[in-house]
């Protein structure tokens, strides 16, 4: 018996691993497959504009007043021009608008081979960049930057034997180069290199030139090197009163400085230098969830309004997980009605951006979400001044996220005592205390060193939700087995130290890290959103409503502790038994609507539309179809143990007479 037991659990164990295993797999490889294609027209159009841009900067250096100054310039921008003509001919998945790109190059091209003068190509040249930039999603862009100094020194590492110490072009290698390294302190050529093509220019280099692809670097160092090159032209300084919101992060790095104040004229030339000198004021900008809300959504509609419905949807799944999602329960607060509303409509503007739409149809959505989230903004703006209202919002998302690992956790450490396995107790310590320290690292990770999207973040909480949904499952329908055993202290007697081996131990581990995780990693990212809607001076309110939801936790873990432990060994377990059930139910329905934003499974609503927020209930055919199996397969497992244990009971009986029936507790 004690063999066939551990058997079992080793097999769940493993059944348990291999599905988290093809669920990872499956959210990798999903959208990559689906997108292998596109992408690589994409990137072909990334470098056609990066190399529209170079003739834009570097036309000068080779033509002036209609004669070749330059001769090696000049033959460099009748190649980079006849570059652009042949790409965008070869490319396989033409674009919507691909006569009209041709026809661009070629006028480009011809405009060079006639010397014409410079302001003539800049214009040729940035339209054409502009077109072919319009056909592409939009950069994602860092969260933040890597502290100055620390790119001053990157910099001086990788660049500075070319570019020289300051970036004047002048490093000790400079002269053996030809074309010469860019000289970023040039502020004419400055005025007319964006930051995407200093950031495309590191990433992948520039054929024809010594300039190598410095892809070894991370993400976050090629866009501060691309912020830190693009600054040094242009005297530091506070940026312009009052012109800084007229500006987006998104259009800083796409336009180079010239464009962007032509093209705004409510910006001046002067507020866009001191910006690329100084850009921190964009990057906390762009931190407040609702811009970014904002924001993404514009974007996902004019993909769609281009054809690019896969780019459009994927932008609004971000506009939700990496903006409106923070914000929610501080909204909940102040309004809840609004903010089920504002889910509603994200959700159905998502299913919008998939394919065409009628005429209006996006445009009238779009309004109506826009305005929602302008009432959402002026009442948490509002609630900003309310310290009551800060204190009850970080009370209740600990209280929301810490009760269902706290239950976990106590129900493990409860039949630990019970069974008289209290060296066990180690075990799931160990996990529950490693869970709050990788999720504190992994959230202080994705602020400085790696980029977790919203989609990831809604991908790694739907798994670990799955993996404790069955986990739970197993070990309640097992608890459930025992609840009705005539001889259950014998059996505790006789087989615990046995069946409680080292493997099943660290498997309690497991899953009390798995619990907590996942409550820890989103825990943190909910504060964090609540602070950006705080001044300092009311931190202290934030701090004293998680100072008493650690207090409630802490009061209810002493409670359960407590009482269980003086319930009947069959009370106990039977009690368990539900509550593990109940977490189970609860768990599946946060994993399906985790992976529903995130896009990796449909939602079909229900007829009649509500949500139930503390057991995870939300109106979607999906999601009440997989809680309903939750309970399926525990009334089928249970169901056929109780058959399984009254045959046995009704054997044991006819061969031991002598003996009164056993009776269930």
């Amino acid at each position: 018996m004690q063999a066939h037991w551990v058997r079992r659990f080793t097999h769940s164990k493993l059944l348990v691993l291999n599905i988290a295993v093809i669920l990872v797999a499956l959210s990798c490889l999903y959208p990559r497959a689906s997108q292998a294609e596109m992408d690589d027209s994409f990137a072909q159009l990334r470098q056609l504009a990066q190399l529209a841009e170079y003739i834009a900067v570097d036309y000068v250096e080779a033509v002036r007043d209609g004669r070749v100054t330059n001769e090696g310039e000049y033959r460099e921008m009748l190649e980079f021009s006849q570059l652009i003509v042949t790409n965008i001919s070869a490319i396989q998945k033409k674009p919507a608008k691909a006569d009209d790109l041709a026809a661009q190059a070629s006028a480009l091209q011809y405009a060079i081979q006639k010397k014409q003068d410079t302001a003539t190509i800049r214009q040729m040249s940035g339209n054409l960049r502009g077109s072919l930039l319009a056909l592409i999603p939009q950069s994602s862009l860092p969260d933040r930057l890597l502290p100055r100094a620390s790119v001053k020194q990157l910099f001086e590492n990788q660049c500075a034997s070319c570019h020289g110490v300051s970036g004047g072009g002048d490093g000790v290698l400079a002269a053996q180069l030809t074309p010469a390294p860019t000289d970023f302190s040039d502020k004419e050529r400055a005025l007319n290199r964006s930051l995407l093509g200093l950031y495309d220019a590191i990433s992948r280099g520039i054929d024809e030139t010594a300039m190598p692809a410095f892809d070894q670097l991370s993400e976050q160092e090629r866009w501060s090197l691309a912020f830190y090159v693009g600054s040094l032209a242009f005297q530091s300084g506070s940026p312009v009163p009052g012109e800084v919101s007229n500006v987006t992060l998104q259009q800083l790095v796409n336009h180079n400085p010239a464009q962007l104040a032509a093209d705004h004229p409510e910006v001046t030339l002067q507020a866009v230098e001191s910006l690329r000198a100084n850009p921190e004021p964009l990057f906390e900008v762009s931190a407040d969830p609702l811009k970014i809300t904002r924001n993404q959504l514009l974007l996902a509609q004019a993909a769609h309004q281009r054809g690019d419905y896969q780019a459009a949807q994927t932008l609004a799944v971000s506009a939700y997980l990496d903006g409106f999602e923070l914000i929610e329960n501080s909204l909940d607060t102040q309004d809840k009605a609004l903010r089920q509303m504002l889910e509603a409509d994200m959700m159905a503007m998502r299913q919008l951006f998939k394919q065409p739409q009628p005429a209006g149809v996006v445009e009238a959505a779009m309004s109506q979400t826009l305005a929602q989230l302008d009432d959402a903004d002026r009442l948490l703006s509002e609630s900003t001044l309310s310290n009551a209202t800060l204190f009850g919002a970080s009370l209740v998302i600990l209280l929301r996220e810490g009760l269902e690992a706290l239950l976990v956790v106590i129900a493990m450490v409860t039949v630990l005592v019970r069974t008289g396995r209290k060296d066990g107790l180690r075990y799931v310590h160990l996990g529950w205390v490693a869970a709050l320290l990788a999720g504190v690292a992994t959230w202080a990770a994705a602020q400085s060193l790696i980029s977790i999207s919203g989609a990831s973040r809604e991908v790694m909480e739907g798994v670990a939700a799955l993996l404790a949904v069955l986990v739970l499952l197993y070990v309640g329908i097992w608890m459930h087995s025992k609840t009705h055993a005539a001889q259950w202290q014998a059996y505790i007697q006789q087989h615990i130290n046995t069946h409680l081996t080292s493997g099943t131990l660290w498997g309690l581990a497991l899953l009390a890290f798995i619990v907590v995780y996942r409550e820890v990693f989103e825990t943190v990212l909910f504060y964090q959103a609540l602070l950006t809607q705080a001044v300092s001076t009311q931190y202290p309110s934030v701090i004293g409503g998680f100072a008493l939801g650690v207090g409630l936790l802490v009061l209810l873990a002493w409670v359960l502790a407590r009482y269980s432990v003086k319930l009947p060994i069959a009370k106990f377990f039977s009690i368990t038994t539900y509550l593990l059930l109940a977490l189970a139910f609860i768990l599946m329905g946060k994993a399906v609507s985790a992976l529903q934003e995130a896009a990796l499974i449909g939602i079909t609503p229900l007829p009649v539309s509500f949500e139930i927020d503390w057991i995870g209930v939300k109106s979607s055919w999906q999601g009440i179809l997989a809680q309903l199996s939750v309970l399926l397969v525990f009334m089928l497992a249970t169901g056929s143990r109780k058959k399984a244990s009254c045959a046995t009971s009704r054997t044991s009986d006819f061969e031991n007479p002598g003996v009164a029936p056993s009776k269930p507790d």
